[in-house]
């Protein structure tokens, strides 16, 4: 239901995929498409990062990982790895992705400090956390950031925080 529901979004807005564009995602990153559902972005984050860099499609539901799978074959993406979370945590190397995004999830989250730990653990000291609100304010947003005490707000834009890991 959840990826027929995303192909009609992008037949209508067939950019939505284009706002990683905007996010500073380099040839040879490793990048973690922190709650990828059907994988809508994974093909333009495997573009971005190149045939040197690596995408960790990571979400907790199966289904989400087999539809990932899916977009892997039939578009080739040699760069492109599912990774099955557990709960808070990714089974991801501490240190691994120079940037991880959380695109249209955040307000699911229960364990708000919790998930933002593990992207901090993640994410390499210079790395960048780019967080949407999702269904959720702004402000509602800011305030569980700022709460987690792992992350400096390097900017906010209309769409989403940049965030770098604090300390």
């Amino acid at each position: 239901m959840l990826t027929w529901t995303y192909k009609v979004v992008d037949f209508f807005y067939p950019k939505t995929v284009d706002k990683l564009d905007d996010f500073g995602i380099q040839k040879g990153d490793v990048v973690v498409d922190y709650g990828c559902g059907p994988g809508r972005y994974v093909r333009k984050a495997s573009e971005l990062v190149g045939a040197e860099g690596l995408v960790y499609a990571a979400d907790i539901h199966e289904l989400a990982i087999e539809a990932v799978q899916k977009e892997i074959v039939r578009h080739r993406l040699e760069n492109v790895e599912p990774v099955l979370i557990n709960g808070y945590d990714s089974g991801l190397d501490s240190g691994c992705a120079d940037m991880v995004y959380a695109l249209d999830m955040f307000h699911h989250v229960g364990a708000s400090n919790r998930f933002l730990a593990e992207l901090n653990r993640i994410l390499k000291r210079d790395g960048v956390l780019i967080l949407e609100d999702g269904h959720q304010s702004r402000e509602k947003t800011l305030r569980k950031v700022k709460d987690s005490g792992f992350w400096d707000i390097e900017s906010e834009s209309k769409g989403h925080l940049r965030c770098r890991p604090r300390g």
